[in-house]
């Protein structure tokens, strides 16, 4: 989907690691809630409190999910999940804009 009808979005910015992670919260009227963000080239570790999903609409990383020893790349038009309740790290290769899903 390439948008979304009938939501709130949150004016107020989300911003982490000095600026180079920034993300707007969306609300639908069914209750549930997305991200969508950018995020600069570097590295970074995120935690969970919720399920997601992560749609990364276009640019290039590498991610180690919970649980595994081993980066995978992930690049636009891609996705992965992220159980609760977890950490997982970021190696953002290039420039990537993402929209991020939380289930539950």
């Amino acid at each position: 989907m390439s948008e979304f009808q009938d939501v709130t979005i949150i004016k107020k910015a989300n911003v982490y690691f000095d600026g180079k992670v920034v993300s707007r919260t969306v609300k639908f009227a069914d209750g549930t809630a997305k991200t969508l963000g950018f995020m600069m080239p570097g590295e970074y570790s995120f935690d969970t409190e919720v399920a997601e999903v992560m749609e990364i609409m276009a640019g290039e990383l590498d991610v180690l999910l919970p649980g595994s020893t081993e980066w995978l790349a992930v690049k636009g038009g891609e996705s992965f999940d992220l159980p609760s309740h977890s950490c997982f790290q970021l190696k953002i290769r290039q420039g990537t804009d993402y929209c991020c899903s939380f289930i539950g």
